[in-house]
């Protein structure tokens, strides 16, 4: 099978997936969840896709699904080990580009005030879900609390946004003219869990 749409230097985003393999996605999925070069990585688009091709039968949904939520919460869980040990180094270094001490005293404060929400939520938001688990391990967040939380949200967004593409591809035949779109809006929704629990929190303010 043949795709054109979302060419970027001769190659598609379906026929970059296929050739990334499992193994290829697992370790994107893997990366954006909690290394510092995965924000990078489209993630939710990734997911999105990956599911479509699913549904063409280049990759097992079922198989797909379970990788890739593991991939999510094994990545999220090597974030937070990462912040949990150089939380100290990075508070005593001086601002750098990715690090600021007063981003990192905020997002303290932040886990300590929304704590297993901010884990689950973070998960549906592009960029912020690569630096979260990595804040919540400087943050030092109690880890059983951590886990629970990023094993839900790691099903949660990685299962949903795979089998979201899943049933799109399964629905309309030749839907890649669409892909576009419907990743956009994927992107769209991924942001209001944590829209909400903005205007949530403002109510309970005011």
């Amino acid at each position: 099978m043949k795709y054109t749409m979302l060419s970027f230097d001769a190659i598609s985003l379906p026929q970059f997936i296929e050739a990334l393999g499992y193994a290829g996605l697992f370790a994107v999925v893997f990366a954006e969840s909690g290394v510092f070069v995965g924000f990078f990585f489209p993630g939710d688009s990734l997911l999105f896709t990956a599911g479509l091709l699913a549904s063409r039968g280049v990759f097992d949904i079922a198989l797909l699904i379970a990788l890739l939520s593991a991939a999510a919460v094994l990545g999220d869980s090597a974030g937070y080990w990462f912040g949990a040990k150089a939380g100290p180094t990075l508070f005593s270094r001086e601002d750098s580009l990715l690090f600021h001490k007063k981003h990192l005293e905020s997002t303290r404060k932040f886990y300590a005030r929304y704590g297993s929400r901010a884990v689950f939520l973070a998960r549906f938001v592009p960029i912020v879900r690569t630096f979260a688990p990595i804040f919540a391990g400087i943050g030092s967040m109690r880890y059983s609390v951590f886990l629970a939380y990023n094993i839900a949200g790691g099903i949660a967004w990685s299962a949903g946004c795979t089998l979201i593409g899943y049933l799109f591809g399964a629905a309309f035949p030749g839907s890649e003219r669409l892909l576009l779109p419907a990743t956009i809006a994927i992107v769209l929704l991924s942001i209001l869990p944590i829209a909400r629990e903005l205007l949530l929190s403002r109510k309970r303010a005011s």
